[in-house]
């Protein structure tokens, strides 16, 4: 091989590695700066405003009414709890009704999925606008005072916000649940909260947000995005509405009992993010350079963290890459630069662990963790291989 094209592969080879370096070094910042403790008791006037709850509901039941209990806990009189009874074949609606709530009927099977049915719930809600609105999916359970602290700080800040939202496995669960457990701290409580302590926003993620009034109106929410969740926070943010976390609320829920429905979720959340990486990022950047927002870009560089298994996946490939080009007598920058970034990625995630993941994930049980990386193997290739989501499914919780 030329001198030339020996320097140009090993140039090649580094700008890919130093690239995916960039989340990375995302993610170790992230998970730094959530080690800082700060002082977050908020004080919270309760009824000093109109709000509207919001619970999308596809054939949900009898499953909805443990949340439809925990809202109208909280609403208090002259406030609205709206049910959205979307493309329903069962007795959602009438459930609901039963329960307490206002319910309106949508049916638009071209159409379909949560973001078109919360852009339905706005628009009835618009005739008696309330000042805030909050939005809680129909499997989820409120902690004491979630309401009351979600719209305090939506009506004084004008802002999004979004709870600390959990997702905890079916009790007595494999070692596969309890990583998809830590990861879901990772991506919905560490790294939002680093973002919080630097005061930069945070994603939407899907339940749990609070929104002024004034924010919805010029919202796009009608989306067939696989995660309309993040979508939404972006686009709100582009118009100078940034999404700020608040996780003194805490919302949570439980991943699927079956093992189809976690592989829906998991698909859908995935491969949604990586769409809005490749349709977004460059996008965010661009304005946050024109605005010279740091709060854009922040949001911009955080999106562009892929979800963890994916990362480390691709990391560890290029490292094997590196790794072959230095043994045939190339450059081993790469390589050096691949290694690095695999030591900041370990460290993040034993970092997060310590301070969020130790309850779920015992040390003895690290040791095992061989099946969950050959499970998420088996379901990136059959990504790779055509079985990706098209439209909105919704999950299995059977």
């Amino acid at each position: 091989m030329s001198g030339a094209a020996a320097a140009c592969i090993s140039g090649a080879l580094g700008a890919v590695t130093f690239i995916l370096c960039i989340p990375v070094l995302i993610l170790l910042t992230e998970v730094l700066a959530a080690l800082w403790k700060r002082d977050r008791h908020l004080k919270v006037c309760p009824g000093g405003h109109s709000l509207a709850v919001i619970v999308p509901a596809h054939n949900e039941g009898q499953r909805m009414l443990p949340t439809l209990a925990d809202v109208l806990a909280q609403i208090g009189q002259g406030n609205r709890l709206l049910v959205v009874a979307d493309n329903c074949s069962d007795d959602t609606a009438e459930v609901a009704r039963l329960a307490g709530a206002e319910v309106i009927e949508r049916r638009d099977e071209q159409n379909r999925g949560k973001g078109h049915a919360l852009d339905y719930g706005i628009r009835h809600l618009s005739a008696a606008a309330p000042e805030v609105v909050i939005m809680v999916d129909a499997d989820c359970r409120l902690a004491d005072g979630a309401v009351d602290i979600l719209a305090e700080r939506a009506f004084a800040t004008g802002r999004p916000v979004q709870a600390l939202y959990l997702m905890s496995a079916p009790a007595e669960s494999s070692l596969n649940d309890r990583v998809s457990e830590f990861t879901w701290r990772v991506k919905n409580w560490v790294r939002p909260l680093g973002l919080s302590n630097l005061r930069l926003p945070c994603q939407l993620v899907g339940t749990g947000m609070a929104f002024p009034w004034a924010t919805l109106r010029s919202a796009d929410l009608a989306t067939g995005a696989l995660t309309e969740d993040l979508k939404l926070g972006i686009d709100l943010a582009m118009r100078g509405h940034f999404p700020l976390f608040c996780p003194s609320a805490l919302v949570t829920s439980h991943f699927a009992a079956s093992a189809q429905g976690r592989l829906t979720q998991q698909q859908r959340w995935e491969q949604g993010h990586q769409d809005l990486i490749r349709s977004m990022v460059p996008r965010l950047i661009s304005s946050a350079i024109a605005q010279r927002s740091m709060r854009l870009l922040a949001m911009a560089l955080d999106l562009a963290v892929p979800p963890l298994f994916l990362l480390a996946l691709k990391l560890f490939a290029i490292v094997a890459i590196a790794a072959s080009a230095a043994a045939s007598g190339l450059s081993s920058i790469p390589l050096y630069i691949g290694l690095a970034a695999v030591a900041a990625l370990i460290l993040s995630m034993v970092l997060a662990w310590c301070g969020h993941g130790r309850d779920v994930l015992p040390a003895k049980s690290l040791m095992s963790i061989i099946p969950y990386v050959y499970a998420k193997l088996r379901h990136h290739i059959r990504i790779l291989a055509g079985g990706r989501a098209t439209t909105w499914v919704r999950t299995d919780r059977s």
